[in-house]
């Protein structure tokens, strides 16, 4: 489950909350049958707390967007892919310190 500044993104808001996004947005690729991607969860729900208001943070359960996880040649998760401007801007595979995908974040918004 996500907290309360994490988005969920689909198919359905793909385009426009993440395409078309004013801002830097990430998006944790998981699945609820992932250990590691259940390990990570809190750290994301922290971060889109940390972030709000700045940049867009977001799950999307690759087993309910199969398409979009293939576009993204997501081949192993979790996967945490930085979106701006419509473009990938950062890949961090496996689960990371906070830290790490802050860093990530931070360099996507300076940019």
């Amino acid at each position: 489950m996500a907290g309360p500044n994490t988005l969920t993104i689909n198919d359905a808001n793909f385009q426009a909350e993440v395409l078309q996004s004013a801002v830097p947005v990430l998006i944790d690729f998981w699945a609820p049958w992932c250990q590691p991607c259940l390990k990570l969860g809190p750290t994301i729900d922290e971060l889109a707390n940390d972030f709000a208001g700045r940049a867009k943070v977001a799950k999307l359960d690759i087993d309910s967007a199969m398409e979009l996880a293939g576009q993204f040649n997501i081949n192993s998760i979790p996967t945490v892919i930085i979106m701006k401007g419509g473009q990938q801007v950062a890949r961090i595979g496996g689960v990371s310190p906070k830290a790490t995908y802050a860093d990530a974040l931070e360099k996507a918004l300076k940019a």
